[in-house]
């Protein structure tokens, strides 16, 4: 049995729990050599597009196949879209692989041991007013089996080869996020590079 106090202690949890779940996200503002100079609510960030700490993960199974996620129809931008098996933001303290492993946890349902290859700035605009201007770390982990989807985040998923990725990107750009198009040749010449 609980008395009054605890009861009281754990209600507070609680409502502290779910108010910080509301707070806006936001994100790490850096400078060009990824040095944190402040941070800003995401939607700002994205509506004044000044650059910010971003990573994107990239899951290949063992036949090199990469695991893409269509985004969820009722997302902000880019709804309904192709792209790499996750991306999101830093938190403050936050390193980088493990911001990969958590976002890889919430978005696809399970978590596997990343690396960084490689980051870099890129600016990309988009149809609603929005622009991502982004210091990116490229993240990379391996796995098998079929994730567990978020459906607030993905709306499906499949593996797919890299020269075929290449190929429907050249074919039918419209289905693909502006940032997976520019982060995807970079990451395919990476590999390309160190095998």
């Amino acid at each position: 049995m609980y008395d009054r106090k605890t009861l009281g202690n754990r209600f507070l949890k609680k409502i502290w729990v779910i108010l910080e779940g509301m707070k806006e996200e936001e994100v790490i503002l850096v400078d060009v050599e990824d040095n944190p100079i402040g941070t800003l609510p995401k939607m700002e960030a994205h509506e004044k597009g000044v650059l910010h700490r971003a990573f994107s993960v990239f899951i290949l199974n063992n036949k090199g196949e990469l695991m893409l996620q269509q985004r969820a129809y009722h997302k902000y931008h880019s709804p309904g879209l192709w792209t790499n098996t996750c991306c999101s933001h830093q938190r403050e303290g936050e390193e980088n692989v493990e911001a990969g492993m958590r976002r890889l946890e919430e978005e696809m349902g399970f978590c596997v041991p990343l690396k960084e290859l490689f980051s870099f700035i890129y600016k990309a605009p988009f149809d609603n007013g929005l622009t991502e201007h982004e210091l990116d770390h490229v993240l990379l982990g391996h796995y098998e089996e079929a994730p567990q989807l978020n459906e607030e985040e993905v709306a499906h998923w499949k593996w797919m080869g890299l020269s075929d990725i290449e190929a429907a990107i050249e074919q039918s750009p419209e289905e693909y996020t502006v940032w997976f198009k520019i982060i995807f040749d970079r990451f395919f010449k990476h590999i390309k590079a160190t095998t």
